[in-house]
């Protein structure tokens, strides 16, 4: 039975704007308060979709949350009429208004970690929701998360769905974005790979000093039990605290994985030759043949590499086998990164051809083409059993297309998200966009 990876996008929400929320993300605090362009973001992250589906890859849609999320801030102790509790926060805390603004939820690598049925015990795709508590703004993602997951992934036949872990510091979860798979095939057994940050039980591992790590090992175990991984199939590796304090928050800005192949920075983990022999011998029992590509500092400083999000890409495979790099634009705008791809395309090893995407408006607020993108292998009957409506298409493109356009404004600036007519705006536009993908109820607004 043929397999697929298939690239479930975060769609741009209709709030993104440059709030400066993430601590440890360079990008993100380093453009905050500047105005931000909503609708050219969503138009970008759509049109890096059409063009992968274009080139023959299977394409999804991740629909976004609604913005400001009012029942925050109802938590929070304002209260009155939804223009009310926008204007109250607007007025005593506005930090809490943007963060109950973010549009962070476009990037869907921190929606959930996914383990194929081929990886499960019970033969089921499993998906478990990211807690994303070390972020206020992302942590109050995970509820409508799982109802826009369980509404795409609908067949309990097919598909196991697991809440996030306890929202507390021991048990942090990024989600993929510390997590890849390796296999021969997408449909056969692999290797899940877990990156963490930090013990929070076992002071044996270094912590970072400047930056939080946002991955404990405790929530990769955690999450490894829930979707009934076997030992065998399962490596663990830390990253590096020194990455994490020069602005790697996650370890997809630092290494990129696929198939049987691993493209990582010199400086990325701790102990790596261990952890690269580990996964080499896992793999290696499952038939496959593990080959790493590492990228020495020499070449490209990590400094570069955050700059440009150089791993921060997606690494795809070809129906001929061979690998293809998609990349941001700011790759191709740093001199050391760019000399070094060039290079690395010509030599006629696993990664043949580089392609650059404009992503500027994510770019910005710290996410490039991995950060955008939730990879769920399936075989043809699980594709069979998704929500046809999330499937990328030319016509879903050209009205998704439209649909932005009718409902984005062109610019937003911080005090624009005090204005209750963008709650309006929200709302309506997502109404909308659940009957085109066929999500059904799966907002607040429409439940309550």
């Amino acid at each position: 039975m043929k397999s697929y990876e298939v690239n479930f996008d975060g769609l741009v929400g209709p709030t993104h704007n440059y709030g400066g929320l993430s601590y440890g993300n360079v990008a993100s605090q380093s453009n905050s308060q500047q105005s931000s362009n909503p609708k050219e973001a969503a138009l970008q992250g759509l049109q890096k979709m059409k063009a992968l589906m274009d080139m023959g890859f299977v394409q999804g849609v991740l629909a976004p949350q609604e913005r400001p999320d009012v029942a925050a801030l109802r938590n929070l102790g304002f209260s009155g009429s939804d223009a009310q509790v926008i204007q109250q926060a607007a007025q005593q805390a506005m930090p809490l208004l943007v963060a109950s603004c973010s549009a962070s939820s476009m990037w869907v690598a921190n929606a959930a970690t996914v383990s194929p049925s081929a990886d499960t015990a019970d033969g089921r795709v499993h998906f478990t929701a990211a807690n994303l508590n070390c972020k206020y703004h992302r942590s109050i993602e995970h509820p409508t998360t799982s109802r826009v997951l369980g509404a795409m992934f609908a067949d309990p036949q097919h598909f196991a769905h697991h809440a996030a872990l306890p929202a507390v510091a021991q048990f942090g979860d990024e989600g993929a974005a510390n997590h890849t798979r390796f296999c021969r095939e997408y449909g056969e057994a692999g290797v899940e790979f877990f990156v963490f940050g930090r013990s929070a039980f076992d002071t044996r591992y270094p912590a970072p000093q400047k930056y939080p790590a946002r991955q404990t090992l405790e929530a990769s175990q955690a999450v490894a039990r829930l979707h009934g991984l076997k030992d065998d199939g399962v490596v663990y590796g830390q990253q590096n605290p020194a990455v994490i304090d020069a602005g790697v928050f996650h370890n997809d800005v630092i290494a990129v994985g696929n198939g049987e192949v691993l493209f990582y920075h010199e400086d990325a983990f701790l102990n790596t030759e261990q952890m690269l022999g580990e996964l080499q011998a896992k793999l290696s029992k499952l038939g496959g043949n593990f080959q790493s590509v590492c990228v020495p500092r020499a070449l490209v400083s990590v400094e570069d590499a955050v700059r440009s999000y150089l791993f921060n890409s997606q690494l795809l495979t070809r129906a001929d086998g061979s690998m293809l790099l998609i990349v941001p634009e700011e790759c191709r705008a740093n001199e050391r990164v760019w000399h070094y791809l060039q290079g690395l395309t010509a030599s006629g090893g696993l990664i043949r051809e580089v392609k650059v995407f404009d992503l500027k408006q994510s770019m910005q607020n710290g996410g490039g083409p991995a950060c955008l993108r939730l990879r769920v292998a399936l075989n043809e009957t699980e594709l069979a059993a998704v929500n046809p409506g999330v499937i990328m298409t030319a016509p879903l493109y050209d009205t998704l297309t439209q649909w932005v356009h009718k409902h984005y404004r062109d610019s937003l600036r911080e005090s624009d998200l005090a204005d209750p007519q963008l709650l309006l705006e929200c709302r309506t536009a997502l109404d909308e966009l659940t009957q085109i993908l066929k999500l059904g109820a799966v907002y607040p607004f429409q439940i309550n």
